[in-house]
């Protein structure tokens, strides 16, 4: 006979079962599970505010699927935009939540991203996880039940105006002076000009957190401008090798052209949404976070940096600010070049500063404010691990560290991380999650015992 623990939530005087099974009940599929959707992204040459996206909507499924068994959790719905409630699972039914949340998770990945057929095969093999110890009965009922939630997270998805995004009209170039205008070397058109449009998870408008305004064009040697800019061009002259490590760890551009003679070819590495992933699952081990408190910490950072994407590509493209390369070719040194490669979108504000410190923001409420925790997430990618005493220490780092690599001015280094935090503070304050003061009582007694026939 199969023995378990009955969680009755006062509330809705609904049964549910935890996870009866040794299959696994800790984070470790999950983990799994996130790594191999970066790597899908990455492989399918995903654009940092589309990675974003992908990761919220996956994360808020397997938290969401998760959830029906740990009534201390808050639902999603009505807290984020437009989310209306999650179908719950049969009552006094015995289901494998943790299996029912990874497979929501991937489902909601598969069909947000391209690459389906790899996505069906590492669905398929995060499910057979699950299957040698769970009855056929429950492998399948589990299974169903999260695509039911997938299914009800996609339809929130199909509403937020990222469809209708793809047929607005591309950006056009300005030749006004200051302008942001395509760079070196594949001078690649500029990504997702219409982001800033799509519904927030949060946030009430993509505007909503407006940075100050940035330095007006002026190439009078000693205005703000030209000193912003000079700024960029001499820290690049001196940068030590600390420096230069530091812009490197933080590059994370998904495709980086080199240029040999006459042959082009291009490197594939993780977004800042998939860097910070996987702090969130270095953070979530390092706490020994059980898969239900990881998947918090999944969405929740996960809800912060697509806002902090919307936010920051809103601002972009209605500044529409040149890059440091386009101006110090101009009007300094027409020879230099960044120590990173430039990305294709306008420079104000840092991407890297707003997404970063958002994150961090989420990660601080959740696990702290001085947590140290070396950073491993790009060693696959041939970087060496960095160490950080704190969330909020590897975001300050990831943020100056656009300046190291030449492709940021300090204003919008430092506006970025301010709206950076009024994103992060903003989910901490509307977002509540995690209840432990919720009613519930947790009685030993056996759930429905499984016949021979079901083993």
């Amino acid at each position: 006979m199969m023995v378990g623990a009955l969680v009755v939530t006062m509330a809705g005087c609904a049964i549910v079962t935890r996870d009866s099974h040794p299959a696994p009940p800790d984070a470790e599929a999950l983990h799994a599970a996130v790594h191999q959707l970066s790597g899908v992204m990455v492989y399918d040459i995903f654009s940092p505010p589309q990675a974003s996206r992908v990761y919220a909507y996956a994360t808020v499924a397997a938290y969401e699927a998760l959830r029906a068994g740990h009534p201390e959790y808050r639902s999603f719905a009505g807290q984020l935009n437009g989310l209306t409630a999650v179908p719950a699972p049969d009552p006094g039914t015995e289901y494998s939540l943790s299996l029912a949340g990874v497979h929501a998770f991937m489902t909601v990945g598969r069909q947000l991203t391209f690459s389906r057929a790899r996505m069906d095969s590492l669905r398929s093999a995060m499910d057979e996880r699950f299957r040698g110890t769970l009855s056929p009965a429950v492998y399948d009922r589990s299974v169903a039940y999260g695509d039911t939630v997938a299914k009800h997270v996609l339809a929130w998805a199909s509403t937020d105006r990222f469809l209708q995004t793809r047929g607005y009209p591309k950006y056009t170039v300005s030749a006004a002076p200051g302008r942001w205008v395509p760079t070196p070397p594949a001078y690649m058109d500029a990504i997702e000009a219409n982001w800033g449009v799509l519904r927030p998870f949060v946030m009430d408008s993509g505007s909503l957190f407006r940075p100050a305004a940035p330095p007006s064009f002026d190439t009078t040697k000693s205005s703000a401008y030209m000193r912003m800019v000079s700024e960029v061009l001499e820290t690049s002259r001196h940068l030590t090798d600390e420096q230069r490590a530091i812009a490197a760890f933080w590059d994370c551009n998904p495709y980086v052209m080199h240029v040999q003679g006459h042959t082009m070819f291009a490197t594939k590495k993780i977004t800042p949404g998939g860097h910070w992933m996987g702090i969130v699952a270095i953070a979530s081990r390092n706490a020994d976070a059980d898969i239900m408190r990881s998947s918090e910490a999944y969405a929740r950072t996960a809800l912060a940096m697509a806002d902090a994407f919307i936010a920051t590509w809103a601002e972009k493209y209605r500044s529409n600010v040149a890059r440091p390369e386009t101006m110090i070719n101009a009007y300094l040194d027409e020879r230099w070049e960044p120590v990173l490669q430039t990305p294709p979108f306008p420079e104000y504000p840092s991407g890297h500063s707003v997404v970063s410190t958002a994150a961090a923001t989420a990660l601080t409420q959740l696990y702290g404010d001085s947590v140290a925790f070396v950073d491993s997430s790009e060693v696959e990618f041939g970087l060496p691990a960095r160490s950080f005493p704190s969330f909020e220490a590897a975001a300050a780092e990831a943020a100056i560290s656009r300046l190291y690599a030449g492709i940021h001015y300090r204003p919008a280094i430092d506006e970025g991380a301010r709206v950076g935090r009024q994103v992060g503070s903003l989910l901490v304050s509307r977002v509540a999650t995690h209840d432990p003061r919720a009613k519930q009582v947790v009685a030993a007694a056996p759930v429905r015992a499984a016949t021979a026939g079901e083993r």
